[in-house]
């Protein structure tokens, strides 16, 4: 476990970035799955539903990290831009920005608490494992085949 306090304190800030941008996932994801019309509505609103649930489950992860280390987790969420684009292809391109924006804030976690801390090192590179398949998933979408 972490000892430094300034490095303690660090690593609370960073968890409650993930958390604030889990939590913008959920009502990210949420809308999302309001938005979608077509065909192919049904199989693609569980996706988004199934990103919202995941990403309060993350949230929920991060601020449970935030609370072992004697942090307080943030009521903030982060950020909701409102781009009034709500084709498929654009709330794919939404949802990797925010996708890679998490991964950021999770890589810098885990460059901070490398060699320092198994349990967040592990963390990290657990959910880094889980938002970069996110990411691969969403780009392999957003990739039209050849006819």
């Amino acid at each position: 476990m972490l000892k430094d306090k300034k490095l303690v304190n660090e690593a609370i800030d960073i968890l409650n970035k993930i958390l604030e941008c889990e939590l913008a996932g959920v009502v990210r994801y949420t809308h999302y799955s309001l938005m979608v019309f077509g065909h192919n509505r049904i199989p693609i609103v569980k996706w988004l539903r199934d990103q919202a649930s995941e990403s309060l489950t993350h949230a929920s992860e991060a601020g449970e990290h935030i609370t072992t280390l004697g942090g307080h987790p943030s009521l903030k969420i982060g950020k909701l831009i409102e781009t009034e684009k709500h084709s498929l292809n654009d709330i794919l391109k939404e949802s990797l920005d925010h996708e890679e924006t998490q991964l950021n804030n999770l890589y810098t976690l885990l460059k901070l608490v490398e060699g320092k801390s198994v349990f967040l090192e592990e963390y990290a590179r657990e959910m880094i494992t889980e938002e970069e398949a996110h990411v691969a998933e969403v780009n392999k979408m957003l990739k039209v085949q050849p006819k």
